[in-house]
């Protein structure tokens, strides 16, 4: 089965994507198309994780 060209580059099975851990939650989280321009910067697997972790940090005494 060929692969479908995204923007003139040939698509990666979900198998072949990059893939990070969530430091909220602890679950692998893999690249989507969205995250194409900043997936250096995305740590969060979601919203809910991201205000989580926003949540905590201000629970910390300093």
């Amino acid at each position: 089965m060929p692969r479908k060209h995204v923007n003139g580059k040939a698509a990666r099975p979900p198998a072949e994507r990059d893939s990070k851990v969530c430091p909220v939650c602890g679950l692998p989280f893999s690249w989507r198309r969205k995250w194409e321009r900043d997936w250096d910067n995305v740590r969060y697997c979601s919203d809910r994780c991201r205000a989580a972790a926003k949540r905590q940090e201000q629970q910390r005494p300093s």
